[in-house]
């Protein structure tokens, strides 16, 4: 075994890595760029190098910083983790050419298998079904012809990457331009190769994986299959194994394929072979030639470290168990917590995350994160939270047990998908496991309801915690023992009440408080009269507002305050009476960025006629490119960004002529 091990990676994974190389005493060195500088794998590294500056191609996908640092740091070993370089045969020999050992397979095997266009063509010749599609030339008429001969609707599919990056649903011949070009870019910008296929796109089928391992000594063994048909925007989100209601010799057959794809290339070090599964019948997807993100699943099940597996076998070693030894119990089931907006797209959210309160972990529930509060999620890098993994005897007690942790967690200061995640575990199909690729878009509901408005009743617990919040920081700030500086309501003539006024969803609110006690005051807003009541300890606290009590996490922020009620944050501003007017309805209307991006494409100009949905400008952030489009038909009266511009969150991007068009 080396002893010096390098991780060329960022976040979970990285931690994921480090855990298991110090538990076999090898010492671990991290990598981070600026954003990354005092993030949680930099800090529980032995060592830690910086790359420079923030975006991946100038930091994690830059082969020659890397390969400095491993010099610099007198690594033996590199593992690349998962995305950004793992699949990078380039990155691979250029680590054997420096003498390091590549925790992962060779370069041939990545570039036969990796690529997803070499992959189908090889499987192909060995008589393996797969999903008809095309995976040659790459000028435009070849990939529309191709096109029109498979017919639609068709899947654009980055050739060199994964977990849903470079990806576009076509539907029809008219969008099929726009959908090459969009996939390219992103597919470019997450993996550094703009290749594409196209694939015929199935209806309902299922996405069922075999994990594979291989060594240098000619062995190869598979794990029990996983499920990972529940994704959204072709990204997996919860995952599983064993896959549920599968037979017995469908099993057999989808790991007899997975072992012959990986004796086809010898495979060695740790593989995923991926099909589509319909009607009992399977078609070869990909491999990715890396480990996946939802491996711990398959440790749980099988009692085994797969990190431990990878660096035995890249030091040489055989395979540690064969595969009749290779058993499984129990059930296990993992969610993907990210920081989006699951009703806006599932766009990215960024920010700080004030209040970060994780289930507790146990021998049946695993949390992997690298992230911890006060850090924040920024435009980047992939925006996921947290992976959390639990285990059941069976899949109902896998999923209740998964069910219980994501409610018990506490996330304040970015949206997160919490509510689509416990939605989904709720529901009867899933439950059932009626699950196919299509789910999410089809319990279209699910993701609704992450954006339902406030009802009446909630919105009154939300005021009335941010009234609590106010009042216990005044108290907080009153330092005069006097009559009048107290908040108990007493007064000579009268109680005494304060007013103030908070802007909660784009509505402002204004609130009168009457003290009633040191504990309880009048609350009068939109209209209703409430006694409330609080009982905190430090953020959360206890609310009864008229005799109904309810559970809230606040945290202050410098202009008011943030209300965690139920899976959803709320943010309130508390409203400065002598603050200049807001701007005028034009630019209310602009087109605002929706997160810190960098702006691609500028797809119009000043005074140009613009119909409702047209794209205008195009942004890339966290690896993954943005449409911004025309919110009604009008005349544009100014574009601000250019071509390569960073934005802010909130920034005007276009301002449309005022009253046109509308």
């Amino acid at each position: 075994m080396f002893h010096r091990l390098l991780i060329a990676n960022r976040g979970e994974i990285a931690c994921r890595v480090i855990a298991t190389a110090k538990r076999l005493g090898v010492a671990t060195i991290a990598v981070y760029s600026d954003a990354d500088a005092h993030a949680l794998h930099v800090e529980r590294a032995d060592e830690a190098f910086p790359l420079g500056a923030s975006p991946p191609r100038e930091s994690y996908l830059s082969i020659d910083k890397l390969l400095e640092v491993a010099r610099a740091a007198k690594a033996e070993a590199v593992h690349p983790g998962y995305g950004f370089l793992s699949e990078n045969a380039d990155f691979a020999e250029r680590c054997a050419s420096a003498g390091l050992v590549f925790v992962g397979p060779s370069p041939r095997a990545m570039r036969l298998m990796g690529s997803k266009a070499e992959a189908k063509a090889l499987m192909e010749a060995s008589g393996a079904p797969v999903v008809p599609g095309f995976h040659g030339a790459q000028d435009i008429e070849a990939l529309t012809q191709a096109a029109e001969r498979i017919g639609f609707p068709l899947l654009v599919k980055a050739s060199a990457g994964g977990g849903g990056k470079g990806m576009r649903l076509v539907t029809e011949p008219a969008t099929l331009r726009e959908a090459i070009d969009s996939a390219k870019r992103e597919a470019l910008a997450a993996f550094g190769d703009d290749r594409v296929l196209i694939e015929k796109h199935l209806e309902r089928p299922r996405h069922i994986e075999v994990q594979i391992f291989g060594d240098s000594h000619g062995g190869c063994v598979a794990f029990p299959e996983r499920d990972c048909s529940i994704q959204r925007r072709h990204q997996k989100i919860i995952e599983e194994t064993p896959a549920p209601l599968l037979s017995a010799s469908l099993r057999d057959r989808l790991r007899e394929a997975a072992l012959a794809a990986g004796r086809a290339v010898g495979y060695f070090g740790a593989g995923t072979v991926e099909f589509l599964v319909e009607n009992d019948e399977f078609y070869f997807l990909e491999m990715n030639t890396r480990l996946q993100v939802e491996h711990p699943i398959t440790e749980m099940i099988a009692g085994e470290d797969l990190v431990e597996w990878q660096l035995r076998i890249a030091a040489g070693e055989r395979l540690p168990k064969s595969q009749a030894q290779i058993a499984a119990r129990g059930h296990a089931i993992e969610a993907r917590l990210y920081a989006e907006q699951p009703a806006r797209g599932f766009l990215p959210s960024i920010g700080t995350l004030a209040h970060l309160r994780e289930p507790r972990a146990e021998a049946s529930l695993r949390i992997e994160t690298g992230v911890r509060e006060g850090d924040a999620i920024t435009p980047y890098y992939d925006p996921m939270i947290a992976k959390i993994v639990a285990f059941g005897e069976d899949r109902d007690g896998a999923c209740a047990r998964l069910s219980g942790a994501l409610r018990d967690y506490e996330i304040i200061g970015v949206e997160t998908n919490l509510g689509l995640l416990t939605g989904i575990l709720d529901d009867a199909d899933f439950l059932a496991a009626a699950i196919d690729t299509e789910f999410v878009p089809r319990h279209s509901r699910l993701v609704e309801a992450n954006d339902d408005a406030l009802d009446e009743a909630d919105r009154m617990f939300v005021l009335a915690a941010a009234a609590a919040a106010w009042v216990a920081r005044l108290r907080a700030q009153t330092s005069i023992e006097s009559p009048f500086d107290s908040l108990d309501g007493w007064r000579m003539n009268a109680p005494a009440s304060h007013s103030l006024a908070f802007r909660l969803d784009g509505e402002t609110h204004e609130l009168r408080l009457t003290p009633q006690s040191d504990t309880q005051f009048r609350l009068v807003a939109d209209g209703c009269s409430l006694l409330v009541e609080r009982d905190a300890d430090d953020r959360r606290m206890s609310l009864r507002v008229d005799g109904v009590r309810r559970a809230l996490i606040v945290v202050a922020k410098e202009n008011g305050f943030i209300v965690r009620l139920g899976p959803r944050s709320h943010s309130l501003k508390l409203i400065d009476p002598l603050a200049a007017p807001r701007h005028g309805a034009h630019e209310a209307e602009a087109l605002r960025a929706p997160l810190p991006a960098r702006v691609t494409h500028v797809l119009a100009r000043a005074g140009d006629e613009v119909k409702k949905g047209a794209t205008l400008i195009m942004l890339e952030a966290m690896k993954m490119e943005i449409a911004l489009a025309a919110p009604r038909d009008a005349r544009i009266a100014e574009i601000r960004p250019a071509l390569g511009d960073m934005v802010r969150q909130g920034e005007t991007l276009v301002v449309f002529v005022e009253g046109e068009a509308v």
